[in-house]
């Protein structure tokens, strides 16, 4: 396979929007040598932001300084051979910097959509008959981030229009409870989904061809209310795949399970020296809607 799935490479930018930062890693070229990284992402489906934990070693004094300036993004990609995926985009909360032997260690904290989610207050009114896919888009606006559409989300014209007065994030659960559907924020790119249904109709197959490892743990999620059941799935490990979001579809073949499910959580896990460089993911079944299951069949 070459250095399909050997030669580990990323990269990192770093920086507050609309002004200069750095960029570390491989940037030049796949064999180049890099800065000793290590991550941890932890993203789900939950309506709060994903976080993550970054160390890198050896930052110069004037990159520690970016790091440190107020609502600073950062942008991580890894993968194989150059071949690099986007796995973490959010904002820095916390910055700590320590000696570790001759070296010296910084580890970063980062919340994915903290500045929009915490820092955007809206003020909205719309009269009349209003399509909900509308005010959707403004809110989206009003923070400043993409919005994705579920293929099979349908949407709710409200005969009463909508108002609110506060953050965005309460806009949201106001609106996706009133339409019957969910958000979450991935890679500061908002997704409006069914609840328990995928964003797309497209899917990725994991089988130990493509870089399926360890054999797959049967797993139950508890219900989240009185009115839901517990939801069945797999928890499966596998080499590094950036391309793999939240809410996509996974084809699983492997001994122990097989057929479609949806990522409901995924924590991408690398160290570009030493240890891991791989995703655990939690996949369950994707709940059932014949008429939703029939769009999906046609597609």
């Amino acid at each position: 396979m070459g250095d399909t799935n050997f030669l580990r490479t990323y990269t990192m930018k770093c920086g507050r929007m609309g002004e200069a930062g750095f960029e570390i890693g491989n940037v030049r070229d796949a064999k180049e040598t890099a800065l000793h990284i290590s991550f941890s992402v932890e993203k789900s489906d939950a309506e709060s932001a994903n976080t993550a934990k970054v160390q890198v070693w050896n930052l110069s004094d004037q990159n520690l300084k970016i790091l440190d300036g107020k609502d600073c993004i950062v942008e991580l990609k890894a993968g194989y051979g150059g071949k690099d995926a986007l796995i973490l985009a959010g904002n820095v909360t916390n910055v700590v910097t320590t000696p570790d032997n001759a070296d010296r260690m910084t580890e970063i904290d980062v919340v994915d959509g903290r500045v929009e989610l915490r820092d955007t207050i809206l003020s909205v009114s719309f009269n009349g008959m209003v399509d909900s896919r509308s005010i959707y888009e403004y809110i989206a606006e009003q923070m400043g981030v993409t919005i994705v559409f579920a293929e099979e989300l349908e949407f709710l014209v409200l005969p009463n229009g909508f108002s609110f007065v506060g953050q965005a994030r309460t806009a949201l659960q106001k609106l996706t409870g009133c339409c019957g559907h969910a958000w979450t924020m991935q890679n500061q790119v908002l997704q409006i989904t069914v609840p328990g249904r995928p964003v797309s109709v497209r899917g990725y197959l994991l089988s130990s061809d493509t870089g399926l490892i360890n054999i797959p743990k049967r797993i139950t999620i508890g219900a989240k209310g009185k009115t839901e059941e517990p939801q069945t799935g797999w928890e499966v490990e596998c080499l590094l795949n950036g391309a793999i979001g939240i809410n996509d579809i996974i084809q699983l073949e492997s001994r122990m399970a097989r057929g479609y499910f949806r990522v409901h959580k995924i924590t991408f896990d690398g160290d570009n020296l030493e240890g891991d460089w791989m995703c655990t993911m939690e996949l369950l079944e994707i709940k059932a809607q014949a008429q939703l299951d029939a769009i999906a069949g046609g597609a």
